[in-house]
Order: structure tokens, then C-alpha cells, then sequence
């Protein structure tokens, strides 16, 4: 027999953009000692320097992106109360 399955833990809310600013500025600094690398670096490796840049332009946008999101997640789930509260105080 199978023992009962433990409950899920609660989430624990953190500000997400504080892993997405770190990752960005990982990838900005691998930017950076790739472009001092220059011509030391082999053209078979050249390619990490698009890595790097797409890294960055993603980090940016989920930095930017991140407050949106939330806000909306918050509003709709305000709006979603709002209508269970509205359906419930209905007097018929």
C-alpha cells in the first residue's frame, strides 16, 4: 500500500527580478572577457559571443517583463474574488 502523499509546501514569494538582474549581469561580464579576449579567442569559440548577447537581451526583457506579469496575475486574481463575491451576495 501506497503511504498518503505529504501536502505541498506553501510558496514563498521573492522578488524575481533579483535572479533575473544577476543572471544578466553574469552574462554581461562573460560579454565583457570575451571582447578583451579579441583576437586570443579561437574562431570555433567566436559563437559565446551570441550567446553572451542573447543571454543579456533575455535577462533585460524578464527583468523588464517580470513586474508586468505580477501585476497582472494580481489583478486577475482580484477580479476573480471580486466575481465569487459578487455571485455570492446575489439575495435571490
Amino acid at each position: 500500500m501506497r503511504t498518503p502523499r505529504q501536502p505541498d509546501p506553501d510558496v514563498h514569494e521573492s522578488d524575481y527580478r533579483v535572479p533575473a538582474g544577476l543572471g544578466t549581469l553574469a552574462w554581461t561580464a562573460a560579454l565583457i572577457v570575451l571582447v578583451f579576449l579579441g583576437d586570443g579567442l579561437p574562431d570555433a569559440e567566436r559563437w559565446w559571443i551570441g550567446v553572451c548577447v542573447t543571454g543579456i537581451v533575455l535577462g533585460v526583457f524578464g527583468f523588464l517583463y517580470i513586474p508586468r506579469l505580477l501585476r497582472k496575475r494580481a489583478e486577475a486574481a482580484e477580479r476573480a474574488l471580486t466575481a465569487t463575491d459578487g455571485d455570492s451576495a446575489d439575495p435571490s
